[in-house]
């Protein structure tokens, strides 16, 4: 079968690679769409793994079923989680999946870029969801990542009634932005450099929309009769967006690390702020299966609409020019690769 194989994000190469053979337990999908995600073309967190192929953000039918399969059979429409956690270790036990050893070692085979992928038996048992005939493919692929919004937003005290600000519009940003939304926030403001980002803040209903190169706390402090947000959500791990970040939250708010900086880089961060004001920092990582399968609920129900969202279609002969578009993000969101289309769209 082909597959599109990384190794880095200018080299992505159509590639010959075997056609994985599924075990008891297991099911084979034909993977119909795949996203790209933001991780996905962080070269610095990708590179050390290449050549690799990538994609985890899938959806699909079920093409075989191994011995002992029963929740799902041949022609099924399905999305794949493929980090699942074991539920039982101590961390799974308080409710931090996204530390679970099993989590952080489990995928799928070889990866969403490929015409096939090999499910193994432990994600096929936590992991794989039927699709509802409403949710289509490409609406599917954004299960993953909007369980990711979904828990990083949980974590930060989301609540209805509170105001969130999102620092950087891109595709993350804007399924904060909506989620926000649907979860009742009294008040959502955006920012970005990006014209054409901002305007899709605006679409994706942001009460306000911030340039980047402002302002920024001013503007919001103006908008909110003086206070901060009550949530911040960084999606630019630059130091001027997470210095607009510390003076924007409001008094005993939170912040949401969302995207990462590298590992050994630093933060600008005053500690004693923090402590005076009781600002909450907040990492979150990966979308366990509960939050994968609310926010395939929210998908279904339209509280989150995202068919919008995709802006770039591959055929998987053009991968090589869909992560370039992925990597430079210029007047794009969503790009997925289609491993069965003859042409892209």
């Amino acid at each position: 079968m082909k597959a599109a194989v990384y190794y880095n994000n200018s080299d992505v190469r159509v590639e010959e690679v075997p056609r994985p053979v599924i075990g008891p337990g297991e099911i084979l999908v034909k993977v119909l769409s795949s996203g790209i995600c933001g991780s996905d073309v962080m070269e610095w967190y990708r590179i050390k793994k290449a050549p690799i192929v990538l994609g985890h953000e899938i959806a699909g039918i079920v093409e075989e079923v191994g011995a002992g399969v029963e929740r799902f059979g041949v022609g099924d429409r399905v999305t794949v989680a493929h980090h699942v956690p074991c539920n039982s270790c101590r961390y799974c036990l308080r409710g931090e999946h996204s530390v679970c050893d099993m989590l952080r070692s489990t995928n799928f085979d070889p990866g969403g870029f490929a015409e096939y992928v090999r499910v193994p038996a432990v994600n096929v048992d936590r992991g794989t969801f039927l699709l509802p005939d409403s949710v289509s493919f490409e609406e599917a692929t954004f299960t993953e990542p909007l369980g990711c919004v979904l828990r990083g937003l949980t974590r930060s005290g989301m609540a209805p009634g509170r105001s969130v600000l999102v620092i950087g519009a891109g595709m993350s940003g804007l399924l904060h932005i909506r989620l926000a939304k649907a979860l009742g926030a009294f008040a959502v403001i955006a920012t970005d450099i990006s014209e054409f980002k901002k305007e899709a803040a605006r679409v994706s209903g942001a009460d306000l929309v911030i340039d980047a190169t402002e302002d920024v706390p001013a503007a919001v402090r103006g908008f909110m009769g003086g206070r901060g947000a009550d949530i911040v959500v960084l999606c630019a791990p630059v130091d001027s967006a997470i210095a607009q970040a510390l003076a924007s939250v409001d008094r005993a708010g939170s912040i949401l690390l969302f995207a990462p900086k590298e590992p050994g880089k630093t933060y600008p961060v005053d500690l004693f702020e923090l402590w005076k004001d009781n600002i909450t920092l907040v990492n979150s990582y990966a979308s366990p299966p509960g939050d994968t399968l609310v926010a395939l609920e929210l998908i279904e129900s339209k509280r989150v609409v995202v068919a919008d969202l995709v802006t770039d279609r591959f055929a998987l002969s053009g991968a090589s020019d869909a992560f370039t578009l992925a990597s430079t993000g210029v007047e794009s969101i969503k790009v997925v690769i289609e491993p069965h289309a003859a042409t892209q769209s």
